[in-house]
């Protein structure tokens, strides 16, 4: 197959060229007999050069059966700045699948099992069995199955959490610290109680990372 073609179909190959995804531009050069000479395209940042070569030589044998030489082929890639905005950004959901606390003589110890985007994530923690101690641990627990599921790219302490009246209502309040090489950054979180406190605990801690992160949870 020759790499020949004439003016109509050139302009045909550059608007199947400027229909390839990361392709802004396409522009073909081809001599007075028709012999492409020359294919330059202007193309995001978002494939290698290597790999918008193959894809403008199988778009161009596949639509109009010519082989291109890959040598004739010139790319120029934008700038990052070029990317479009994203749309808003779907947020992962975590799911509660588990919460268990049990306390052995003078010692707690709450799991608190996660589910984000597709996967288990078990947080655990331990510690003295007051009132007040067991409260944190579930809270603690449930930070330490986020942090599994961001792979220690944010850290996040527990300030406080405390169960609180308000009017007729029981409410969970959970107050996390993000801990960043910049400094730290607070979020409060809060659920009314509808099953129990330790569930609430967990929504009320995960309702203060939403500040920050965008988790929501279901039931």
């Amino acid at each position: 197959m020759e790499n020949t073609a004439s003016l109509a179909v050139i302009a045909e190959i550059e608007e199947a060229l400027s229909q390839v995804a990361e392709i802004k531009a396409a522009r073909v050069v081809a001599s007075s007999d028709g012999l492409i000479e020359e294919i330059h395209v202007l193309a995001l940042p978002t494939k290698s050069p290597k790999q918008l070569v193959r894809d403008i030589e199988s778009t161009i044998i596949a639509s109009f059966g010519i082989a291109i030489d890959h040598k004739i082929i010139s790319i120029a890639q934008l700038g990052p700045d070029a990317l479009p905005k994203q749309e808003s950004k779907i947020h992962p959901r975590a799911r509660i699948h588990a919460i268990n606390a049990e306390v052995t003589g003078t010692q707690a110890n709450s799991t608190v099992t996660l589910e984000l985007e597709g996967d288990i994530y078990v947080g655990a923690a331990s510690g003295p069995a007051s009132q007040t101690g067991r409260k944190r641990l579930v809270a603690q627990a449930t930070l330490n199955a986020v942090e599994q599921y961001l792979h220690g790219s944010m850290s996040f302490a527990l300030e406080d959490v405390e169960v609180v009246r308000l009017g007729r209502e029981s409410v969970a309040v959970s107050c996390i610290v993000l801990v960043t090489s910049l400094g730290e950054q607070a979020f409060s979180g809060s659920a009314l109680v509808r099953q129990n406190e330790k569930d609430s605990i967990v929504r009320a801690t995960l309702n203060a990372i939403n500040r920050r992160m965008g988790f929501l949870t279901t039931t």
